[in-house]
């Protein structure tokens, strides 16, 4: 094997357990719930998490109990534009059917907004934040819609402030995802947090080589070793069969996500 080929199934295998499996499309029922599971415990290895829509927690629980994978979800998504009641109540019935991650979309268009918009996401997220308990929160800033780098730069310290565990780069539902230019301005908000903070890369990232060019970004940004599951994620489904194909496990089924 020769050392590109090496470096790349390194790459690879750190990149598997760093991935939220996910899968978020209007389509799915039971079965791609299963199929979705089934995915996320493999040969070579688990993924971190799975992330699906609300109403497939409890089975996503019961596929998965027994592992180490963590079941995530979304609330105010994709729009972020519920009030913070409503996200609230989604929270805790996501939490009571038992999620370990809860995947939140911030009022970014507050932030875009400007006249008070930050000060009304930081309290948007504070309800969250305090409705989350000791459950991850990852807060998603949608930064394709924010675009400047300014407003990803505030809304950063926006969820920062709000107690975010995770800042999350993208919901996939809109055309532009993730960017390496937003994940160096969320890492760096990262970096200078007073607590532990974590990222999330998600929306196009589908295969190994764009993956390794994010986690350079990250050990450029907030050291070497610092990426870990604890601290960096990749939202992802078709970024696995990638994953799994330089490992020498072949393509797995796609799971068509829009991600």
């Amino acid at each position: 094997m020769s050392g590109i080929e090496m470096n790349i199934v390194a790459v690879a295998t750190r990149i598997l357990p760093l991935l939220d499996l996910t899968s978020l499309n209007d389509a799915d029922d039971a079965a791609s719930t299963a199929a979705l599971c089934a995915k996320a415990t493999t040969p070579v290895g688990n993924v971190a998490a799975v992330c699906l829509w609300p109403s497939f927690i409890s089975k996503a629980k019961q596929l998965l109990s027994g592992t180490d994978v963590k079941v995530a979800t979304v609330v105010n998504f994709p729009g972020g534009s519920l009030p913070a009641e409503k996200v609230v109540d989604q929270i805790a019935h996501a939490l009571a059917d038992g999620a370990d991650e809860i995947d939140v979309v911030m009022p970014y268009a507050a932030i875009m907004a400007g006249m008070g918009g930050d000060q009304r996401a930081t309290d948007h997220l504070l309800a969250c934040r305090k409705a989350c308990g000791t459950a991850t929160m990852k807060v998603i800033l949608e930064s394709g819609a924010l675009a400047k780098p300014a407003l990803v730069e505030r809304a950063s310290k926006v969820a920062v402030a709000a107690g975010a565990d995770f800042l999350k780069t993208s919901t996939g539902k809109i055309p532009a995802g993730a960017t390496l230019g937003a994940a160096r301005i969320m890492l760096t908000a990262c970096r200078d947090a007073p607590r532990p903070v974590g990222f999330k890369a998600s929306g196009g990232i589908r295969d190994v080589e764009m993956a390794a060019h994010y986690l350079a970004v990250a050990e450029e940004i907030c050291g070497p070793g610092w990426v870990s599951p604890a601290t960096f994620r990749f939202g992802a489904s078709g970024l696995l069969d990638a994953v799994l194909g330089v490992l020498g496990q072949g393509a797995a089924t796609p799971v068509t996500t829009g991600y």
